[in-house]
């Protein structure tokens, strides 16, 4: 039984005040469509390389927004493959955060499926590791050492499987969300139940888990953000709970301090965003625009895949295809959304 110890203490509850405070002020504000639908664009974007970049992936983010933008760029192919991955999964992720059910095995080994598809052995694809696995921490004179022993791996499916029991039981006993997420995201990767591709879903899980608890700040929060630019500390901030093997009973209130610390930092920059456009406001009345609820989870559609076809318009408001193309016409007239290709290849992107 997977049962957590740590302690709230005033560093954590000083970053949590005010994590709440900005999650209140973010949720009042009102925000015209189109600048949600870019800032839940950009976020998207860096999520995709800055979870793919704390793994050593080279691509600069100018590259990354070129890649999901279908553009060609010169790079490695596996960086370019990890990124293109990375990103097919955050898509994902948008459609699991719409259910409120917990977390389950499914979840998480559909998400390494597509987080490592293409980059291990088939057999190792969205399954558990099959043998006991060391990370190795880089010297910088072309020596390594050991940074920390994993569980073996026979016991890795029950692990696992503690951790969404707490999970759904913390639930329950009222345990804040982001206390929620924060042991979550370090007992994951702890149990390092994959071959690869275990931070990255770690990551992805601590996001699912935000989504779902109502936590996402719009979806505009980037947490990788924070662990990117400081990469020792993140891996140290673990090792300090850690230690140089897994084991059951440890304190995670030091991590829970990083970790809050962390989402506080970035929810303060989800904060200058939302003020930087003004709350939504407009100079002239005629340019204020109002969406129905389709339009709505239109910009939304886009605000992950960031184009659109009258198929799928169709698919995600369950109406015929002409209601679909009027739906688009409409947010086209209102100059919300640009009008790609011709005839069948027809397809919508965000207008600049």
């Amino acid at each position: 039984m997977f049962d957590p110890i740590y302690s709230i203490s005033s560093k954590t509850i000083s970053n949590m005040t005010e994590i709440a405070e900005i999650k209140a002020i973010v949720e009042r504000s009102k925000v015209l469509p189109l600048n949600e639908a870019q800032l839940r664009r950009q976020a998207i974007l860096r999520m995709a390389h800055t979870s793919t970049s704390i793994e050593g992936n080279k691509l600069a983010q100018f590259e990354v927004g070129k890649l999901i933008e279908g553009k060609a760029v010169r790079a490695p192919q596996k960086d370019i493959l990890e990124v293109e991955s990375y990103y097919k999964a955050l898509k994902i992720l948008e459609q699991m955060s719409k259910s409120r059910h917990d977390i389950t095995f499914e979840d998480i080994l559909n998400l390494h499926k597509m987080v490592i598809q293409g980059q291990v052995d088939k057999e190792k694809v969205g399954k558990f590791r099959p043998s006991d696995v060391y990370v190795l921490g880089d010297l910088g004179d072309g020596r390594e050492m050991l940074r920390f022993k994993a569980p073996p791996a026979t016991v890795v499916p029950d692990l696992i499987s503690d951790l969404l029991s707490w999970l759904k039981q913390s639930k329950k006993q009222g345990v804040h969300p982001i206390i929620r997420a924060g042991i979550l995201h370090l007992e994951f990767v702890s149990i390092h139940p994959f071959t690869d591709g275990n931070g990255r879903v770690a990551r992805l899980l601590t996001q699912l888990l935000l989504y779902r608890d109502g936590w996402d700040f719009r979806k505009i929060l980037v947490l990788e953000d924070y662990y990117n630019r400081d990469r020792l500390s993140y891996y140290n901030a673990e090792q300090e709970v850690q230690g140089k093997h897994y084991k059951k009973g440890v304190d995670f209130t030091f991590w829970l301090e990083y970790f809050t610390t962390g989402f506080l930092v970035e929810a303060r920059k989800v904060l200058e965003q939302i003020q930087s456009i003004g709350f939504g406001k407009v100079s002239k009345k005629s340019d204020q625009i109002f969406l129905d609820p389709d339009e709505i989870q239109i910009m939304d559609f886009l605000a992950t895949t960031g184009r659109i076809t009258s198929d799928d318009a169709r698919d995600i408001l369950k109406v015929a295809k002409r209601t679909a193309q009027l739906k688009l016409k409409n947010l086209s007239d209102k100059r919300l959304l640009r009008i790609n290709g011709k005839g069948p290849s027809t397809y919508y992107t965000i207008a600049r």
